[in-house]
């Protein structure tokens, strides 16, 4: 009786994880990623939900375990240990969920990391936890530090992209190069053994045993050369073919990215039970595989409508401002995979896109938008962590 009950739990944990997986996919990371590009008229709108749910699935599987860690044991800290319980995390998810669902259906992009980090320190709290200061000016920093560090590198890009003395085809090749240096140096599970990570350069030093450093260093080099070749040679062509070609790779890389980031808010809660019981033995791909599909179907089912209000209600985007908008927006997202920090892909996109607009003036951005958009982000986290905290209080003191 006790196992079958343990089990129920265990499968209402899940369906919550999946229904904010899908939460996660319908909006955040399914919509950003290639909203700019949309707005640029470089993909169709479900073309873009069609792609980033697949990109999304891969980025959960290959990146993913970072911030799932993050969200499963370090916001709130447990003096016996542990973490949180199988009806907190079901709070938790369900609270987070429903705050990102009525975001998506009215037009407004919730900060998902906002929400889940809120709802999971509210439920954490009210158990008993203590709070994790150091984790939580650490996450705080990076996402105060988002709007300004975004912003300000699309805005300095789209600057540079428009300026009449650098030649396009000199400077889109460039910033490709740069990209596909970073590109050299992210971290994927499947060049490491077991659950580690390792990037192309790393694994290149490792698999050569030559100096780490240098190898790193020389790779980097290589592969920067090779992406700012074949930009360049596709720019030479067709400028306005190469800018499509070079917004549509960005928008896949951020959609990669996002899904490395944001599996672990919809997994994250539900980690500290597959400790123990027959859950047990289920690895961390699994669980990851299990959180990407659930982004998969929400990018394909309800991302198309969030595609359409990023890229068209926050400014009116032609290539060279998406192009800025979406190398910040990569930059980011995998500076806070590597971390493990939860970010929210909408506030990167969002900031990125304001700023590469401000480049031309600004004079298209939707300042009422913007200031019911910040608010929302604001809102989310202050109520997800009072919904969940008193949910959680009130179902402690009935049973």
């Amino acid at each position: 009786m006790v196992a079958t009950s343990v089990l129920a739990t265990l499968v209402v944990a899940a369906a919550a994880s999946l229904f904010m997986a899908w939460a996660i996919g319908a909006g955040s990371s399914g919509s950003t990623p290639f909203a700019p590009a949309v707005g640029a008229n470089a993909i169709s709108v479900m073309r873009a939900g069609f792609f980033v749910g697949l990109l999304g699935l891969a980025g959960a599987v290959l990146q993913g375990a970072n911030v799932t860690e993050t969200v499963g044991g370090s916001l709130v800290l447990f003096p016996a240990g542990g973490g949180l319980s199988a009806i907190a995390a079901i709070i938790a998810l369900v609270t987070a969920a429903v705050l990102v669902a009525v975001g998506i259906f009215t037009g407004y992009p919730i900060a998902t990391a906002f929400t889940v980090t809120g709802a999971v320190v509210g439920v954490g709290l009210a158990m008993g936890g203590q709070p994790a200061t150091a984790k939580y000016l650490e996450i705080v920093t990076l996402w105060v530090a988002v709007p300004f560090v975004g912003g300000g590198i699309a805005f300095a890009t789209a600057w540079l992209l428009r300026h009449e003395s650098v030649p396009e085809r000199v400077v889109v090749p460039v910033l490709g190069g740069l990209v596909a240096a970073l590109l050299a140096n992210v971290r994927f599970v499947l060049l490491a053994p077991g659950s580690q990570q390792a990037s192309v350069a790393g694994a290149v030093a490792q698999s050569l045993g030559t100096p780490t450093l240098p190898t790193i260093a020389a790779t980097t080099l290589l592969v920067a050369t090779l992406g700012g070749g074949l930009l360049y040679r596709d720019i030479r062509a067709d400028p306005d073919a190469g800018q499509r070609h070079f917004l549509l790779v960005l928008g896949g890389l951020v959609a990669f990215s996002a899904g490395g980031s944001q599996v672990g808010l919809a997994l994250g809660p539900l980690l500290p039970l597959l400790g123990d019981g027959p859950t047990a033995g289920i690895p961390i791909t699994g669980v990851l595989l299990f959180g990407g599909l659930g982004l998969l179907l929400g990018s394909w089912t309800g991302a198309p409508r969030m595609i359409k209000a990023l890229s068209q209600d926050y400014s009116s985007l032609g290539p060279r401002r998406s192009i800025a908008a979406l190398i910040p927006s990569f930059v980011i997202a995998q500076t806070a995979v590597f971390f493990g920090i939860p970010v929210s892909f909408n506030e990167i996109i969002v900031s990125a896109i304001v700023g590469s607009g401000a480049a031309a003036g600004g004079g298209e951005v939707s300042r009422e938008k913007m200031v019911k958009t910040v608010l929302a982000w604001v809102g989310s986290l202050a109520l997800a962590f009072a919904l969940s905290y008193g949910v959680f209080v009130a179902v402690d003191a009935v049973m």
